[in-house]
């Protein structure tokens, strides 16, 4: 790794804005401990503060947000450690410290379930280093040689039997050099990572003394609602606030950048009734004039333009297609779909002359203090965020920060005072960055004997890099629109060999702002070629399980995961009378999964999934209860949109302005999930996302199966179908 002694505040936001992880980063242990910004407590390296009852405070660069990241990380550095988990606590870091120490945390994303596996190395050895630290002054103390001094459980143990708690020599370790070289355990050896110790927070979450961002207080604060222009691209053209400035507790009535108007008020409900007797006149923006059928031709216009992006090329797909016994073709759709938080967009934000601070839960810290300092006018170095909680991310929190920048906005014309900002529901609904909407049309050969000999994958529509960091595509193309269907690679590949193969992005971007929505393209990439390959078996007679193993002879860890849920759903073994199975593969954020799911539909074409099975090798488990919650949760996450996530545009605005609208899978609607766990280690991948990819084939598969009708549209709730 590089160490970057020196960046401007230019290279930061260049780097951060766009949710940037390029600044290069110090070794996270390098570095003397002496080196900490006023810590009252001994800081013996940037990761470990020990206090003197023993406490192990462990910092906590990724953000928590439901997926239980600040338990796993804290187990990963208490391993190396040798602390007592039971004195374990956590506490995050913020970017301002961040900037001012040279980055010595590296970067604070937390998206692409990157969380663990993208930190956990330089963690373990933040661990390491702190423990050796640690011993040394245990050993300096009794005067001893540090080789015959051993740690466990936050006690030191000399060669003659002498004692030192962790909180005891703390200070000493304080003042040494941190090492630059450790040796980790051989995983072997773990006794925390691999076991399912307690969540850190989970007793907060059960008493409610749990703080999100949208409960955060300050004394003196004013709260603010806010109305962004509902068409895309609009600004704002007059507004009028003299009714709402009379009413009960409104402050301010204030125009927020170019395309919104907030009121500020003693509570934010107040000020949310009040925003609703301003009279705006917006201006028309550059998504006056779209709708679906607009969005839909410019994607139907792709599936046979010339214009492409390849992705992935083997052997010469079309001379297959042209000489093959069997022709199958089929096409498509995937919708856009929201994020829906539980928790809207909100931030707290307190701007002053020389200082601006900010309050908020964010994905990237980093790019929301770049945020802040572009907003708030001022130099980074006079600027801070502090990370709270979120009540729910799924990528809307990663890349775009536009309600920092609105809060600290709001705040500078209200200085010296806390200003909270909240989203309503129905602007969180109007102003989402969506999951891009796409089009694909497969094209299979089969020869005579039913083997697949060639296939056309070619996928129509937008590109989250181009609305988001144009600056990430290569050469045009967004390489993000190709994810688990690369011929190689660590992240995300094929599980299947394909003699001819030609898989290609036509780009096609309407004026809607993209986004990264959890699994982001792994999602519609794997519904796309799941369901085709079910076509393709049916279309060569042969078992849809058979036909992908076929397939499979050089994907072995693509096909342990399918084995696995074959045989856990019982595949090879008659179903419940009226039930009927399906199953996926696939790869992506650098693990491997499956899943099959029984389900049965009514002659109403209401139907009922009974049972879904979900195999996942992400090489390494810190946590398994966690990454068994992770795949429940994933697949609740992935149903929803399946079954109903659908936003459409009119006249370049949202339709769906609130859960009525745009629902979600409730508890009874939940089938019975049953997670394989089945870790091959020697790689670290990725939880949060990979499951949801599984969720639609595997139930679209099956229904296919109870009905004979193949879904290529989502959602189901657009083909005639209800849950049972």
């Amino acid at each position: 790794m590089t160490v970057q002694t020196k960046f401007s505040r230019r290279s930061f936001l260049v780097a951060s804005a766009a949710g940037g992880l390029s600044l290069g980063m110090a070794i996270p242990f390098a570095g003397p401990a002496a080196a900490q910004t006023g810590a009252q407590l001994p800081e013996v390296n940037a990761w470990v503060v020990i206090r003197p009852d023993d406490t192990v405070v462990i910092r906590i660069a990724r953000q928590e947000m439901g997926q239980g990241t600040l338990t796993g990380l804290a187990q990963v550095v208490a391993e190396e450690l040798h602390c007592d988990w039971d004195k374990v606590t956590t506490e995050y870091p913020t970017p301002g410290e961040n900037v001012a120490r040279e980055r010595i945390w590296g970067d604070f994303g937390t998206a692409g379930s990157r969380g663990i596996r993208a930190s956990q190395q330089y963690m373990r050895e933040g661990g390491a280093a702190a423990r050796m630290m640690l011993v040394q002054a245990a050993a300096n103390r009794w005067d001893v040689d540090v080789a015959g001094c051993t740690a466990a459980n936050s006690v030191i143990t000399g060669p003659d039997g002498q004692t030192a708690t962790f909180g005891e020599v703390a200070e000493e370790a304080a003042a040494l050099d941190v090492p630059t070289e450790v040796a980790l355990k051989d995983p072997s050896e773990w006794t925390l990572i691999g076991q399912s110790v307690p969540r850190l927070d989970t007793v907060d979450k059960v008493d409610g003394s749990q703080i999100y961002s949208i409960d955060h207080t300050m004394e003196g604060m004013l709260n603010a609602a806010i109305r962004r222009a509902p068409v895309m691209g609009a600004t704002v053209a007059s507004f009028d606030g003299d009714a709402a400035a009379d009413m009960p507790g409104v402050r301010h009535v204030l125009q927020v950048g170019d395309d919104a108007v907030a009121v500020v008020a003693d509570t934010w409900w107040r000020a949310k009734t009040a925003l609703e007797a301003v009279e705006i006149e917006w201006s028309d923006g550059d998504g006056t004039g779209y709708d679906m059928a607009r969005i839909r031709a410019m994607l139907e216009d792709g599936l046979t333009a010339e214009d492409t992006f390849v992705g992935n090329r083997q052997g010469d797909a079309m001379a297959a297609i042209e000489g093959a016994a069997q022709l199958v073709e089929a096409t498509y759709h995937v919708p856009y779909q929201h994020h829906a938080t539980m928790e809207p967009m909100n931030a707290t934000a307190v701007w002053t002359e020389d200082r601006c601070e900010v309050w908020t839960a964010t994905q990237n810290a980093e790019a929301a203090l770049a945020a802040t300092s572009t907003a708030a006018g001022l130099p980074i170095e006079d600027c801070d965020v502090h990370r709270i909680n979120l009540g729910g991310g799924f990528g809307r929190r990663a890349t775009m920060q536009d309600f920092v920048t609105q809060a600290v906005l709001i705040a500078k014309q209200v200085p010296g005072t806390p200003i909270k900002m909240i989203w309503s529901r129905e602007e969180d609904m109007l102003h989402g960055t969506l999951h891009p909407i796409t089009m694909c049309k497969m094209t299979g050969a089969l020869d005579a004997d039913g083997n697949l000999t060639g296939l056309h994958m070619r996928i129509s529509g937008q590109s989250i890099l181009a609305g988001v960091r144009p600056e990430g595509l290569s050469e045009g193309k967004d390489p993000i629109m190709f994810q688990g269907l690369n011929p190689d690679g660590d992240e995300g590949r094929l599980g299947y060999t394909i003699p001819n193969l030609l898989v290609d992005h036509a780009m096609r971007n309407p004026p809607v702002m993209p986004g990264f929505w959890r699994g982001v393209c792994n999602n519609q990439n794997a519904f796309y070629l799941e369901s085709f390959i079910d076509e393709l078996a049916l279309a060569a007679e042969r078992d849809p399980l058979e036909f992908r193993r076929a397939l499979m002879a050089d994907h072995p860890k693509h096909l342990a995961v399918l084995d696995a849920v074959a045989e856990g759903i019982g595949w090879d073994t008659p179903a419940p009378e009226g039930v009927f199975r399906g199953l996926c593969q696939h790869m992506g954020y650098g693990s491997y999964v499956a899943a099959a799911a029984e389900v049965s539909v009514n002659e109403d074409g209401r139907f009922k999934i009974h049972r879904i099975v979900a195999a996942t090798d992400c090489g390494t488990v810190v946590n398994p209860q966690q990454v068994a919650a992770q795949i429940e949760g994933s697949f609740a996450y992935g149903l929803s949109a399946s079954i109903f996530g659908e936003i459409t545009i009119t006249d370049g605005k949202v339709d769906q302005e609130n859960f009525d609208t745009y629902p979600v899978v409730t508890m009874w609607e939940m089938p019975a999930v049953e997670s394989l766990i089945i870790p091959s280690g020697g790689f670290w991948g990725g939880v949060g996302e990979p499951t949801i990819f599984a969720a639609t084939p595997a139930v679209v598969n099956a229904i296919f199966a109870a009905t004979g009708t193949r879904i290529r549209n989502l959602p189901l709730s657009k083909n005639g179908m209800s849950h049972a």
